[in-house]
């Protein structure tokens, strides 16, 4: 069973100050903060109520840090609601909801698992050249967690790069043979689709933001999302890349294994020629062989023999090159 943890970070007196709090004494701190972040990981039944009682999120919110939600943006009468996915600290590509409410003071994020992009956005929290602009408010806080995650999907397509860099080198090495090479190119473009399952929403999401009729984002901060869509846009296009191009060098090496094999059945072919010229010649020379062999001396000179048997191969020989079946292909 896992434990209940809930941190509070403040921005008010210029520097970050971090908490460990209960729900019993988040009642009497949060009244007093004007600018800050509640992360909730691993809610249980006291933050439940917590967040229903106290903070005052709808029901159907609250509802989603308990349940299998979906990506949306939902802006309610006291709050407003943010579902999104983020990698997952335990694997490359695994990744975990984070539910994110705003209210006028307070960011709140619940998830139920470590994330990379929210621990960067902890590392930018407690940066003293962003307390400034962390002061700007809950929506502003939003701009950057949603940041941190784009940023942590950035570095991890920055090591797909490099890989299908190496594979593309690999496919057009011709000097040496690798191993494994068309299944490393399935699972990378099995691991852009996986990428792509959760940038795409995130792009949908932050669009809604910032649709007008939303009213989500304050004109103030409208440039930051701005900027953020923009980013994503970029990982999107990058990803679509990243895809087209493991495409071109699975398909690149698909037709080079075809010209391999092509090569071997057309050397394969040509030994089968020979050996099937070799037998037909042989098999007539070996009847006459056979029925002239035993009547040497009697009724056929050896001499005789041998030059019928000459003259049938010569003749069989001809034919097969005027036919095409030996000799220089045209």
């Amino acid at each position: 069973m896992f434990v209940s943890t809930i941190r509070l970070l403040t921005a008010s007196t210029g520097k970050a100050g971090d908490k460990t709090l209960q729900t019993e004494d988040l009642a009497t701190v949060l009244p007093n903060i004007k600018s800050g972040w509640l992360d909730i990981l691993n809610p249980g039944d006291a933050e439940k109520i917590f967040m229903l009682e106290k903070l005052n999120f709808h029901p159907l919110a609250v509802e989603d840090c308990f349940a299998d939600p979906v990506d949306r943006a939902e802006h309610y009468e006291t709050h407003r609601f943010v579902v999104l996915k983020a990698r997952d600290a335990d694997s490359e590509l695994d990744t975990e909801y984070l539910l994110v409410f705003l209210t006028d003071n307070l960011l709140v994020t619940v998830r139920n698992t470590v994330i990379p992009a929210v621990e960067r956005f902890r590392g930018r929290y407690r940066s003293i050249r962003r307390q400034k602009r962390l002061e700007r408010g809950p929506e502003f806080l939003l701009y950057e967690l949603l940041d941190s995650v784009a940023d942590d999907w950035m570095d991890i397509l920055s090591n797909y790069s490099d890989k299908l860099d190496n594979l593309e080198d690999r496919v057009f090495d011709i000097h040496n043979r690798y191993s494994n090479l068309l299944e490393s190119l399935h699972q990378i473009k099995q691991d852009l689709r996986e990428i792509q399952k959760s940038i795409i929403p995130l792009q949908n999401i932050v669009g809604r933001l910032m649709r007008p009729d939303e009213e989500f984002i304050s004109e103030e901060n409208y440039l930051y999302f701005r900027d953020l869509a923009d980013v994503i846009k970029g990982l999107v296009l990058q990803v679509e890349n990243y895809s087209s191009g493991a495409a071109s060098t699975r398909d690149t090496y698909l037709s080079q294994v075809s010209v391999r094999l092509s090569e071997s059945n057309s050397r394969l072919s040509e030994v089968m020629t020979t050996l099937t010229v070799i037998g037909s010649i042989m098999l007539p020379l070996s009847l006459i062989a056979g029925i002239a062999g035993m009547n040497v001396g009697s009724d056929f000179d050896f001499t005789h023999v041998v030059s019928v048997m000459i003259g049938f191969a010569g003749i069989m020989l001809f034919y097969f090159y005027r036919k095409g079946w030996i000799g220089p292909q045209e």
